[in-house]
């Protein structure tokens, strides 16, 4: 195994949002697989279902190529570490629940904000929900994925702030070139770092105003990796299940 290099993060702007809608999509229909699957160093706990938000599968779901770059990932980090996946492929009732919730809350936390205020603010924390064929919302295709760090026992490091948490402090790079860090700030800035080279190592690339947000295969990461054009579309864990299962037909031999 190689040694990752741990190097700073950089300051990575927001997407332009409406220039990234219009980024085509060629769908590779790639199955969703089960990230319940992975074996040794990766940890999958679904913080939605876990939440009790209403309509959150019970299994995160990943593009098999995510997949693969996950596994790709877990074997490069330090013995000391592992994966916890948190999120993947998510139904667009959950994603249209996460941004009312969000949007409520900064309603009542800024009261003199305008709509298109609000709007343009929570789309760094989350997704307006879309099912459009030319431009869904990450989670929808599969290829969008959140995650965080733990111990080899399982226990959740300390990654600056809580996954999901509405805070400028969440941004990947928020705590890079600062002086005055905390002993913990400076902890949580290392395991950043260990996050995120590994997965942009692995081919992923990162939504800047999310540590724990990461992308392949779709617009966003089109958008970052500077791709023409995107390979995952709006997709669900059963649209696909009829060709996977015709792949699987014709692998069997005949008798």
């Amino acid at each position: 195994m190689k040694k990752l290099q741990c190097v700073a993060i950089p300051n990575i702007p927001q997407p332009d949002w409406e220039k990234l809608r219009k980024i085509p999509i060629t769908e590779c229909k790639e199955a969703l697989q089960p990230a319940s699957l992975l074996q040794g160093t990766v940890l999958v706990y679904p913080a939605y279902f876990k939440m009790g938000i209403p309509s959150a599968p019970p299994e995160c779901h990943l593009r098999l190529s995510v997949y693969n770059r996950i596994v790709h990932a877990a074997s490069q980090l330090p013995s000391e570490f592992r994966l916890v996946i948190l999120d993947g492929w998510r139904p667009f009732s959950v994603q249209q629940h996460l941004y009312d919730t969000l949007i409520n809350l900064m309603e009542h936390t800024y009261p003199d904000a305008s709509s298109e205020e609000l709007a343009s603010e929570a789309r760094n924390l989350v997704s307006p929900p879309s099912n459009l064929t030319s431009a869904p919302s990450p989670h929808l295709t599969g290829g969008s994925i959140d995650l965080t760090l733990a111990d080899q026992d399982g226990r959740i490091l300390n990654m600056g702030t809580k996954f999901d948490e509405a805070s400028p402090l969440s941004y990947t790079a928020s705590l890079e070139g600062v002086s005055s860090l905390s002993p913990e700030q400076k902890i949580a800035r290392d395991n950043r770092r260990v996050l995120y080279n590994v997965m942009i190592d692995a081919g992923f690339t990162n939504l800047p105003s999310e540590w724990w947000h990461f992308d392949f295969g779709n617009q966003l990461w089109a958008w970052h990796s500077g791709n023409q054009q995107a390979i995952y579309g709006a997709t669900h864990p059963g649209s696909l299940e009829s060709l996977w299962q015709e792949q699987l037909r014709q692998s069997k031999p005949t008798i």
